[in-house]
């Protein structure tokens, strides 16, 4: 199969259409459930090994044997999108671009990691080891039931390649992510008349705008740490010094030591009205994917097999978390190998047909020798 018939664009349209038009929203297990039986299907034809695992997520492997490491691919079938967008987002080409919800995120990873599985398979170049596919129900929602078998799979692994799409515009890969979290205040204070005796009430509202500025004042822009407030909810009527609020906060952080110091200032916050009692509920989601010695030597192998194929390829840390934040302490993770295009989660959502064969060229060369 030479460069210029791989991979067969015709198949990568056919495929990536027939996962788009599947909807599968994290909250919709039966939908998530169809992406992946056709995903299986693809599996069993090349001779892959399906499992069901608890909680939903299935695992496919080709030639692993007992004992040795693998190559492991994590995937999800899962989108942000809702049953009913492809209404008013249909898939559709226009020109270089492949437009339609969960195109960009991560549907293309997954028809390109097995287009080239496909090509490894007639070329017979199977990689020692083995490769494990691990495909998740849930990675848009924090991966909460597949982080256990995530991190199983990483400790038989001797590299883990993340099929979620590279960076927009500049089609970088990804070896670093910041960790995740999100954290709920909930405080109760006392309700009172607010015209006749607010001075007998605790303004529930009033101690989460001070935990607004104060929790945000401990982002530090050059460690790489964000703290922000993004919903906020409280109170009964205008005229009642409110009793309850709910305050949820996005924390994004670059190393472990932020993440520890994040973590025990919030649980440490108190009002400063002493009569408001807090709850502090939540944490770090995933920890940080920091950027080791063992990821950059993996990601100097992609730059050489893209030198060789005909294309420059960069690096870069973001801010954005994926299950590749799970296998990164575990095992060699590069992330950012899926279709280049822009609108992760955007009406926009699209994939580069221009750039999409030159990435799964490199998916292909990646899995066959690392």
């Amino acid at each position: 199969m030479t460069h210029n018939t791989f991979p067969d664009r015709g198949l990568l349209l056919r495929s990536l259409r027939t996962l788009v038009e599947i909807e599968s929203p994290s909250s919709d297990r039966a939908a998530v459930s169809r992406v992946m039986d056709v995903v299986e299907g693809w599996a069993r034809e090349l001779g892959g090994e399906g499992h069901a695992l608890p909680g939903g997520s299935r695992d496919f492997t080709f030639r692993v044997r007992e004992g040795e490491p693998y190559v492991l691919v994590l995937t999800h079938a899962d989108t942000v999108w809702p049953v009913g967008t492809l209404a008013r987002m249909p898939w559709r080409q226009e020109g270089e671009r492949l437009y339609g919800p969960g195109t960009y995120d991560m549907k293309a990873g997954i028809v390109g990691l097995f287009c080239a599985l496909r090509a490894i398979r007639e070329a017979g170049s199977w990689p020692r080891g083995g490769i494990k596919v691990l495909l998740s129900p849930d990675e848009e929602i924090g991966s909460p039931a597949s982080r256990q078998h995530i991190e199983a799979a990483a400790r038989g692994a001797r590299a883990v390649l993340v099929v979620e799409p590279p960076v927009s515009d500049t089609h970088h890969l990804k070896t670093g992510r910041k960790g995740t979290g999100q954290f709920t205040l909930d405080l109760t204070g006392i309700s009172s008349h607010a015209g006749n005796r607010p001075e007998l009430g605790a303004s529930a509202i009033t101690a989460a705008a001070q935990a607004t500025l104060e929790l945000q004042a401990l982002a530090d822009p050059v460690q790489g740490t964000t703290v922000s407030a993004g919903l906020v909810r409280g109170g009964s009527a205008v005229n009642v010094i409110p009793e309850h609020c709910r305050l949820d906060l996005d924390v994004r952080v670059a190393s472990a030591a932020e993440a520890e110091r994040i973590d025990r200032a919030i649980r440490a916050w108190r009002p400063r009205d002493e009569r408001v009692r807090v709850q502090v509920s939540g944490g770090l989601n995933r920890p940080p994917f920091e950027q080791r010695p063992e990821t950059l030597a993996l990601f100097e192998q992609a730059r050489s097999i893209a030198a060789d194929l005909g294309f420059t390829l960069g690096h870069e840390t973001v801010g954005g978390g994926s299950d590749g934040n799970f296998t990164a302490p575990i095992a060699p993770t590069l992330d950012g190998l899926g279709a280049p295009g822009d609108g992760a989660h955007a009406a926009h959502e699209h994939v580069r047909l221009d750039h999409w064969p030159d990435h799964v060229r490199l998916l292909r060369r990646l899995l066959e020798e690392v």
